[in-house]
């Protein structure tokens, strides 16, 4: 008899190593537009509807995060204030737009967007309002997902990105069994690696980046106070 855990694992461990391969150009891409964002003393945007919020939430005020990341989102597409309110949120044009506009997205910013499908209004209408600004798109997306994906917005968010992040998930997200996937998702670990790469990677290029200290450690009790009051009016959800 198998072990289905540790095969489930393993399937994961290889699809995440994949991902980090294969995104490893588009990496040092995002991270370049992240550094560019900092040094300019501008906004780095994230935005998700549905499951993807919590790629969002990843990269919004936790240990080792940026504290010039502002999160954009909407109640309607929070699943935890009613699921299926939330999915047709996501679909419904001029929601996205809505939000980017009261976002003051501007020229030197930059939108980091998790879709799996890319397909919906509400991602891709943050994405088109961005780049109507100035501001440059990495998309955390799958493209293989998209592209078989019913095109509701008219526009793939792929196709409007400047960086494309390929988290590899399939067209559906689960992966276990695999002759017959009905479970165990790849899209939340996909989008959080690829955002610990993007960080890794903008260390890299730029070692004194500001970053959040956990509060739950020795760190000087001061660190993110002195963060919050320097970006606060950058990011007024700090």
């Amino acid at each position: 008899m198998t072990d289905a855990v540790a095969d489930y694992a393993a399937l994961a461990d290889r699809h995440l190593r994949r991902v980090a391969a294969e995104n490893a150009d588009a990496v040092r891409a995002a991270a370049g537009v992240v550094v560019d964002v900092a040094r300019a003393g501008r906004v780095l945007h994230t935005a998700g509807a549905g499951h993807s919020l919590a790629g969002v939430l990843e990269t919004f005020f936790r240990a080792g995060g940026l504290p010039f990341v502002n999160p954009l989102w909407h109640p309607d597409v929070l699943p935890l204030n009613g699921a299926a309110a939330s999915t047709d949120a996501e679909r419904r044009p001029g929601l996205g737009a809505r939000v980017a506009a009261d976002a003051g997205i501007r020229a030197g910013d930059g939108l980091v967007v998790f879709s799996s499908s890319g397909i919906n209004p509400y991602p891709v209408e943050i994405a088109q309002a961005a780049r109507a600004a100035g501001a440059r798109v990495v998309a955390v997306t799958s493209v293989a997902a998209s592209a078989v994906a019913p095109l509701r917005a008219g526009r793939r968010l792929a196709d409007l990105a400047d960086v494309v992040l390929d988290t590899g998930t399939p067209p559906g997200d689960a992966a276990w069994p695999p002759d017959d996937p009905r479970t165990a998702p790849l899209s939340s670990l996909a989008n959080a690696l690829c955002w610990n790469l993007v960080l890794v990677a903008a260390l890299d290029a730029e070692p004194d980046l500001p970053t959040w200290r956990s509060a739950n450690t020795g760190a000087p009790a001061d660190h993110n106070a002195r963060l919050q009051e320097r970006f606060r009016a950058l990011v007024p959800s700090i």
